[in-house]
């Protein structure tokens, strides 16, 4: 399996916190997350980690990871800084004509991809829900998702309700994915996507495949974006599951924090103190 973390983003609602540094690289009870996350994938014996930077990217210095830089971080969102990283470290290193190892599709062989955005914290057990998952389900995009996540913004009067990414679900399938959906039919339930997405290898093809083709035709807003380059990963999920692509969620148990705002991190600090 391969980790792509998605850490380019400025974290401008922290204030001073990212005055010189990303948002990964906030230190919580002295580790930062980036570091938090790293340890997590590591004691499940995953070694090949990207980390997609771009604001004070030198200041993100983790050893034997790999990085794609997002230089255009200021202009485009997480779907550009995810694609950048698929195209720097998918595709075929050995591709030539009739080329044997990608079979002419001109992408590396692969391997189950977890992506998670660079601001989360969350127990090692959240990522063993997720690997469990993805065993007996090769074709299927498996997104961390909770539904009782209202409870959660109780705490967090910086962030309001409308900012949540959520889930529309029916049937165990994820139908739509976007900020702010507040209405479901009674067969439906409406969660909360938690950045954490796990991508089978089938499904890594056609996402970039779909993307390739999107970049050179599509002009305009996209989905819930201005632009394509300006786009949520959620807008891009949007995209595959109007094109058929089964996205089912994860329903975790587990500490799992978002750090988006001060509050959220004496929020989290409490939380994980008790645990850690």
């Amino acid at each position: 399996m391969k980790v792509i973390i998605l850490a380019a983003g400025i974290g401008s609602r922290l204030g001073p916190l990212t005055n010189d540094k990303p948002k990964c690289m906030i230190k919580l009870l002295g580790q930062t997350l980036i570091e938090r996350q790293i340890k997590i994938f590591h004691s499940y014996g995953i070694n090949d980690i990207t980390i997609v930077t771009g604001y004070k990217s030198k200041v993100v210095d983790i050893p034997d990871v790999n990085y794609v830089n997002n230089v255009n971080y200021e202009t485009t969102n997480m779907n550009e800084s995810l694609f950048r990283a698929l195209l720097e470290t998918e595709m075929c290193e050995e591709c030539t004509s009739g080329c044997r190892e990608c079979n002419g599709t001109g992408l590396s062989p692969a391997k189950p991809i977890l992506v998670t955005y660079g601001d989360i914290a969350f127990e090692p057990r959240i990522l063993s829900q997720m690997l469990e998952f993805c065993e007996p389900r090769p074709s299927v995009i498996g997104l961390a998702a909770r539904i009782n996540w209202k409870e959660y913004y109780q705490n967090r009067t910086m962030h309001p309700l409308s900012e949540a990414e959520n889930v529309l679900i029916e049937n165990r399938r994820i139908l739509e994915i976007r900020k702010n959906i507040s209405k479901s039919l009674e067969n439906q339930q409406i969660g909360e996507f938690l950045g954490i997405m796990l991508l089978p290898p089938d499904q890594r093809n056609i996402l970039l495949e779909k993307y390739l083709e999107l970049k050179q035709n599509h002009v305009g807003v996209f989905h819930s974006s201005s632009s394509l380059s300006n786009a949520y990963l959620t807008d891009m999920l949007q995209e595959m599951i109007d094109c058929g692509a089964t996205v089912k969620p994860v329903f975790i148990e587990g500490k799992w924090f978002e750090i988006d705002t001060p509050e959220d991190l004496k929020n989290a600090e409490k939380e994980f103190e008790e645990r850690d």
